[in-house]
């Protein structure tokens, strides 16, 4: 059994005051610190734990409770190991993320805590935001020369114990430079920029090579979408759920349970645990709330950053992200079955998307497949993991000047054997690209049975139904962040007599062909078989 009075007390204080707290904080308590607390295998290093209290207090300034709380898992071993790798501590702008962090950082550095070169980066997208947290310590330093010259070296780009040797510093993403490094720890400092991978794995591959090695992640939420920080969220959540932490995480996350949520001042404390300990920080967000009702530009940005509930802006979004995450349900087995056939693209020099659409118990499901052209001239602007989406299976990347279409036709030829296509649905002005490879493999424009040519029209008039799909939770195409990103990437145009098509968000970096390839069998949908589990089973089609 493991007692800490700071956790004890933060423990009680949440049971006692359940209203200020969020669902997931109640969770990391239930699920991941009670478990800990009964183990017999684990050592608190409790020692350690108060002389690193001390020393922020001492020297910097005094920790609120929930601080010290998350402060004492970073002491806990298993065989002299962390039992905690990665922290990941979400709150909303302003809560001092830095004063929280930067402190600690000084003194796992330090001669206190006693690892030789435990050295520390600070990584971050841009100079500013790393300096930030590197300038907590450095001024620390400053206000104290005459004591601290004695434990430590300094400049403004870098602070050095002297005993141990570790270094502190501020990093910019840089992945062309910054390979190979030794650390103790990372702190990744506003996480939420981040699009890729990229710049994540340069940083964190030196880690393990020095003792006690972690990685501590310090974020609001923010407007990338399918990116690491929503990858990262949902593993937090699975693990606050009960998911075997094998990967190591304490996940403290502070954010509202809902959207109305944010309507309501009392439950701002939820996204925002320094409140209470912060006057200024109620005043500020109080602000920022008033002004949104005057400006309702300014809604998303609050939602985002201070509640960490990202809501784009409505009269942008094709399709809310919470509703989006719902597709991600079970598909079941559907060999046999019937389908619809949508093929989208662009440009063939870009993206091109198939997507294979069911119904079954009055609920679409959806299979897919996209390919994306290596050489495309928007590369460097989408900013999305494409090598991940290749890894999952998700994704084809053809090294060539464009797409063949006749990667397109085999890859329904070969679900043609596992599925009833019925018909293939593609905008009237894509087909001549792609008439050949289709004609080759039985798809052939002039049979109207066989292939559907859709306008903008058939989109105006099918948009409600596709909304209405999403809002009664009737699309599922399972755990696939490719086709939720295609879909995020989506917003609503006006068109026609008060009707509205579909565009993109932004038309170089943010694309759309996989969701406009279900939206392309959505104009069909009336003419797919639907799935009866007491009918005999179709054989699927052979070409």
């Amino acid at each position: 059994m493991i007692y800490c009075k700071e956790i004890d007390e933060y423990i009680r204080y949440c049971e006692e005051n359940p209203q200020k707290i969020n669902e997931d904080r109640k969770l990391l308590i239930k699920n991941i610190v009670k478990p800990l607390l009964s183990r017999d295998d684990v050592f608190f290093d409790s020692d350690t734990y108060y002389k690193c209290i001390q020393y922020c207090e001492k020297w910097y300034y005094k920790l609120f409770p929930y601080q010290k709380f998350v402060y004492a898992f970073v002491f806990m071993y298993k065989d002299d190991i962390p039992i905690f790798k990665t922290f990941v501590i979400l709150m909303g702008r302003g809560n001092g993320k830095d004063g929280m962090m930067a402190p600690l950082m000084n003194f796992l550095q330090s001669r206190l805590y006693g690892v030789s070169k435990y050295s520390i980066d600070i990584v971050a997208a841009s100079e500013d935001q790393a300096n930030d947290t590197f300038k907590v310590v450095y001024e620390m330093l400053e206000a104290n020369k005459k004591k601290m010259e004695k434990y430590f070296y300094w400049n403004k780009e870098i602070i050095i114990d002297k005993k141990t040797k570790a270094f502190y510093r501020y990093n910019t993403s840089n992945a062309k430079t910054k390979d190979g490094k030794k650390d103790g720890a990372i702190l990744f400092n506003e996480y939420h920029t981040y699009e890729n991978y990229k710049q994540i794995k340069v940083f964190t591959s030196g880690l393990g090579k020095i003792k006690h090695s972690r990685v501590f992640i310090i974020t609001t939420n923010g407007y990338v979408r399918e990116g690491p920080l929503d990858e990262l969220l949902k593993v937090c959540e699975q693990l606050l759920e009960g998911m075997e932490n094998t990967v190591r995480y304490f996940p403290f996350l502070c954010r509202i349970d809902s959207k109305e949520e944010a309507d309501n001042e009392e439950c701002w404390i939820k996204a925002n645990p320094s409140l209470e300990y912060m006057p200024n920080l109620y005043n500020e967000i109080k602000t920022d709330y008033e002004e949104l009702k005057l400006f309702p530009s300014k809604k998303s940005e609050f939602m985002t950053k201070r509640m960490n509930m990202p809501e784009q802006k409505e009269e942008e979004e094709a399709v809310s992200w919470d509703l989006i995450k719902k597709t991600n349900k079970e598909v079941p087995n559907l060999e046999g079955k019937s389908c619809i056939c949508g093929i989208d693209y662009a440009s063939l020099s870009d993206f091109a998307s198939v997507f294979l659409l069911f119904k079954k118990s009055n609920t679409y499901y959806g299979i897919t497949h996209s390919w994306f052209c290596k050489n495309s001239k928007d590369r460097a602007r989408i900013q999305a993991p494409i090598n991940d989406w290749k890894e999952q299976g998700l994704l084809t990347e053809v090294d060539n000047v464009e797409i063949n279409p006749e990667l397109l036709c085999k890859w329904i030829t070969e679900k043609g054997k596992k599925y009833n296509i019925k018909k293939v649905v593609l905008d009237n002005f894509r087909y001549a690209l792609v008439s050949k490879a289709l004609i080759e493999i039985g798809f052939d424009a002039k049979n109207k049975e066989k292939v559907k040519l859709v306008r903008p029209s058939d989109i105006a008039k099918i948009q409600p139904v596709v909304e209405s799909t999403f809002v009664n939770q009737k699309i599922i195409w399972g755990d696939n962040p490719l086709m939720r990103w295609f879909t995020g990437n989506t917003k609503l145009v006006p068109w026609q007599n008060n009707t509205k098509v579909y565009g993109k968000i932004e038309p170089k970096s943010r694309k759309t062909d996989g969701f406009m390839a279900f939206v392309n069998t959505m104009t069909a949908s009336e003419e797919i078989e639907e799935i009866n589990e007491n009918a005999q089973i179709f054989e699927a089609i052979t070409f």
